[in-house]
């Protein structure tokens, strides 16, 4: 994946073809996308609603807390390693159909399974090889460490179903489809709480296998999932039918795949890797403010998910229209997502705000965790429309197979915004080597400044990358 010499002409613009008007055809795609991210939510939701169920003791409480922020927290790079086949997948079926070729949209089905099968297996070797010192980096306190082993290692186990099922859903998009992912997705929410509960808790004669029971029901919905949309596939899906002659290696396409996501994918697991060493600073605050912290980040994600569902509808836009030699709908269709779905997360935002006491306390009891997150709950409600920026323009450069520019983008973001001045406003003293430097000792409330200081600036910087217009030459 390259941009055009400079010098050579865009890709001639034809005129729009009869059809929806763009922001009908935003929400047609968006609305399902939504629907389909909250039903994500909702499956981690219910495994924390289980979850807190379970017994522990009373004075362990906290640290329990603090072991699901964290194991969220490394589960959620599940979502940064599926981009390594996902964006790639989606950039280079919407340009197919988007050119009328069905069969070149089939074949790079083929290959997106076959990427997801091998990296699904390799993460699968890797996290449950890693896992214990990963999570000893991150530093969760006490027996919140074990915790957090004891609920990854099956979805470590099984990623290799979650990484291929996130493959086919991709395609779907790309060819215009996010309809089926919604129903995948909702079989998998449906399925995973009875499993997650049974496996748990036991069902009649049969004994629970305790905690770890949550996540293995969890990765059991999403292993039957899988093997649903690789049937609706096989069966000819929105125009994609996977065929066994598919799936035979093919060097020339996977290297086109993969010349659009390695970048976005290396893009996302950095930006996990540095949420990661963010959390690391959070988790060296009292364990009350690690608790808070994680309610707040499940709060904020209800705006962050409306974010990626409009950002998916304007990433098979903008790749349909490159497709169809438009690249003038294409940035009409990336504006207008924008505009919808920033006009949604602003709102949410405003709620966030408003709400941020009742929001809390709903997700959590204790009047300490309720007082140190209402603040930085009503603190990040300020950086919607930026968040909104970030977000979708970076699906839509994406769509137009954009993906390494945005790396850079978000190391200044992560490295140069947030990490710094997390360390300045969270401690007391900073330990420079030969010198120390006084902090802010903010705490918590110091921890979200520098995550919204870090949302203003990156998002300033996708909205002008899409502004500029240099993603229309972008050959995939």
């Amino acid at each position: 994946m390259g941009e055009t010499p400079a010098g050579t002409a865009a890709p001639p613009s034809v005129p729009d073809p009869p059809g929806p008007p763009i922001g009908r055809q935003v929400l047609a795609l968006a609305l399902p996308a939504l629907a389909q991210q909250y039903l994500h939510l909702l499956v981690r939701l219910s495994d924390q609603t289980i979850a807190a169920e379970f017994p522990v003791p009373e004075a362990d409480r906290a640290n329990y807390l603090s072991a699901l922020t964290t194991a969220g927290y490394l589960y959620w790079c599940v979502s940064g390693y599926t981009i390594l086949v996902s964006v790639g997948a989606t950039a280079l079926v919407a340009r197919f159909v988007g050119a009328g070729n069905r069969a070149g949209a089939c074949h790079a089905t083929g290959q997106a399974v076959l990427l997801g099968l091998l990296f699904g297996i390799g993460g699968s070797a890797a996290g449950l090889l890693w896992l214990p010192s990963l999570i000893a980096a991150v530093g969760p306190p006490g027996s919140a460490a074990g915790y957090c082993l004891t609920f990854l290692t099956p979805l470590a186990a099984l990623l290799a179903f979650q990484l291929t099922e996130s493959a086919c859903v991709a395609c779907l998009v790309g060819a215009g489809d996010t309809r089926t992912g919604l129903y995948v997705l909702g079989g998998v929410a449906v399925l995973n709480v009875p499993l997650a509960w049974g496996l748990c808790f036991g069902v009649g004669p049969v004994p629970g296998l305790g905690f770890v029971g949550i996540a293995l029901g969890t990765g059991l919905s999403h292993l039957i999932g899988c093997l649903t949309v690789l049937v609706l596939l096989a069966r000819g899906r929105s125009g994609l039918r996977l065929r066994p002659a598919d799936l035979v290696p093919d060097r020339q396409l996977l290297r086109r795949m993969l010349r659009v996501s390695l970048p976005a994918g290396v893009d996302s697991l950095s930006v996990a890797v540095s949420q990661l060493w963010f959390l690391s600073l959070v988790n060296a605050l009292p364990t009350i403010s690690s608790a808070a912290h994680g309610i707040a980040i499940q709060v904020e994600a209800l705006g962050y998910l409306a974010g990626a569902a409009f950002g998916t509808a304007g990433m098979s836009l903008v790749g349909r229209n490159l497709g169809a030699l438009n690249p003038a709908r294409a940035a009409r269709c990336g504006w207008t997502a924008f505009a919808l779905g920033g006009a949604v997360m602003t709102a949410m935002g405003g709620l966030f705000f408003a709400l941020a006491p009742l929001l809390f306390r709903f997700f959590g009891r204790d009047p300490a965790v309720v007082a140190a997150g209402v603040p930085v709950l009503r603190l990040v409600a300020f950086a919607m429309p930026a968040l909104a920026s970030q977000i979708i323009f970076l699906y839509a450069l994406r769509g137009a197979g954009d993906t390494r520019v945005p790396v850079l983008f978000n190391w200044v973001g992560f490295l140069g915004v947030r990490i710094p001045l997390a360390y300045l406003l969270t401690r007391p003293m900073i330990d420079l080597g030969p010198v120390s430097v006084p902090g802010f000792d903010l705490g918590l409330l110091g921890a979200w400044v520098a995550m919204v200081a870090d949302i203003w600036v990156r998002g300033t910087f996708f909205a002008a990358r899409f502004a500029g217009g240099r993603w229309k030459t972008v050959e995939v």
